[in-house]
């Protein structure tokens, strides 16, 4: 069997030999050193042959023993106390006096507590009474501003509209978006169309609107192409030039919303035009209701 034939193979064996070296130099260089002697593990002791010892001067040899010398103990005898018997007189009239102490002081420490219970309950008593006194002044507070509030809208709303309360209607509530009381819109109005300004409500047949401070708009008449009828509104949207920019028909009011009414009322809505107006909002809402007849 041959070695070293192939190039691989001289090349291993080269590589092989410098690991080898490497390590043979690395255990000598930082391999573990031998001490000669070896190194003695341990507590170091103190030179002397006695368990104690005082002074400064280590002595080489050892030292004499010492000459002790022993000290007998003297024990003190306390003399006994002697307790001498009290009179029985004495001790019960010592005994009385303690209970009659117990006694009072029992009874001073209850007057005490009771005065002290007697005291808090007093005091609870009068906060729960001003806060009554103060809960009420406060509720009549209210009800005296409030009075005063409802007066001063009712006297507001008398010199704005003549007065409600010189109304000579019979009926109760009111209905407007004002937030204050009466019945917002006009004697020859419809009592379910959704404007509170503009024209007056649409007839049999007829075309009405609302949009309020932009005058008498022209339009346009569409019929329905079936057999339906009844009130439909369309909400719109009217910019500043007076066109409709926006139609929404069936909303609150309407009586049929059948699509064959909803479609004619819109192009209705949108053929409106009302005179421009530049002060006017650039979207300003209003209603057209249609009153679609079976004649018509």
């Amino acid at each position: 069997m041959k070695y070293f034939e192939t190039k691989y193979e001289r090349n291993s064996a080269k590589i092989t030999a410098l690991i080898m070296v490497i390590l043979i130099l690395l255990l000598f260089v930082v391999g573990h050193k031998y001490l000669d002697p070896p190194e003695e593990y341990g507590v170091a002791v103190n030179f002397g042959n006695s368990a104690v010892g005082s002074g400064d001067v280590q002595p080489t040899k050892p030292l004499a023993p010492p000459t002790e010398t022993v000290e007998t103990p003297v024990e003190e005898v306390k003399p006994e106390e002697t307790v001498q018997p009290q009179p029985k007189e004495v001790v019960e009239t010592a005994s009385k006096a303690e209970d009659v102490l117990t006694e009072e002081s029992a009874e001073a420490i209850a007057v005490k507590k009771k005065k002290e219970a007697d005291a808090k309950a007093k005091a609870e008593a009068e906060r729960v009474e001003r806060e009554k006194r103060e809960a009420a002044e406060k509720k009549r507070l209210e009800e005296e501003k409030k009075k005063q509030e409802e007066a001063k809208k009712k006297q507001a709303l008398d010199a704005l509209i003549g007065g409600v309360s010189n109304s000579k209607g019979t009926e109760t509530g009111g209905e407007g978006p004002d937030g204050k009381p009466g019945d917002k819109g006009q004697l020859d109005g419809d009592p379910y169309a959704p404007s509170y300004f503009g024209g007056s409500g649409p007839g049999k047949g007829g075309v009405g609107y609302g949009l309020g401070g932009r005058g008498r708009p022209s339009k346009e008449i569409f019929k329905q192409d079936c057999n339906e009828y009844g009130l439909v509104v369309v909400r719109i949207e009217v910019d500043r030039s007076g066109n409709v920019v926006a139609a929404e028909p069936g909303i609150r009011g309407t009586t049929n919303t059948h699509p064959c009414l909803l479609e004619p009322a819109k192009k209705i809505a949108l053929s409106h035009k009302w005179p421009a107006d530049p002060k006017a909002p650039a979207r300003q809402v209003g209603f057209v209701s249609i009153n679609f007849d079976v004649t018509q």
